[in-house]
């Protein structure tokens, strides 16, 4: 009886170690299979933070990119601002040299005025003085008077010429004027 039991035993035992023989490689193959899930996984944890790195130094350009760029502009705008504040200069001298031109001219102006109506006061005088001379060369000593006195009401006896035009060594008309006067007063 004591044999039944040990070969039970042994059976038992035999049966085990055919299950453990057998079982090994079924749990080699999970742990196989594990540790390619384990590889696989972790290849993916690798491949996924490279994508992320590789949008994250993309981004990274791109914003650089936009950096440069936004520089360039800056550095052309200042350029041209360089450039349009040299061209405002030169215009603000040509304005100021143009308005010392127009000053000049406002100048220049203003004496040929004021010597046209020089001018024109003398011719006036002068048509008063011949009107007076012609009325004493033809005896009217009244007449001439009248044309004195209005001549006198003008004040263009000061614009008579001082110098004669046609003889620089003759009397003026202002002293032929004055001779008239005193045959006349």
């Amino acid at each position: 009886m004591n044999r039944e039991p040990e070969e039970k035993q042994e059976h038992e035992s035999g049966g085990l170690q055919h299950a453990a023989e057998h079982e090994r490689p079924h749990k080699r193959l999970s742990v196989m299979n594990y540790l390619t899930i384990l590889f696989a996984a972790a290849f993916l944890l690798l491949l996924l933070s490279y994508l992320m790195q590789q949008r994250t130094n993309s981004e990274t350009i791109e914003g650089l990119k936009q950096s440069v760029s936004a520089m360039q502009s800056i550095d052309s705008l200042q350029k041209e601002k360089e450039g349009l504040e040299s061209q405002v200069a030169l215009l603000e001298e040509q304005v100021a040299h143009l308005e010392g031109q127009v000053s000049a001219l406002q100048n220049e102006t203003a004496a040929l005025q004021s010597t046209a109506e020089e001018q024109a006061h003398a011719a006036e005088a002068m048509d008063w003085f011949w009107r007076i001379q012609r009325e004493l060369s033809r005896g009217r000593y009244g007449s001439a008077r009248s044309l004195v006195e209005a001549f006198q009401a003008t004040g263009l006896e000061d614009c008579l010429p001082t110098d004669h035009p046609a003889d620089p060594e003759g009397p003026s008309p202002a002293e032929q004027y004055q001779e008239i006067l005193a045959v006349l007063y």
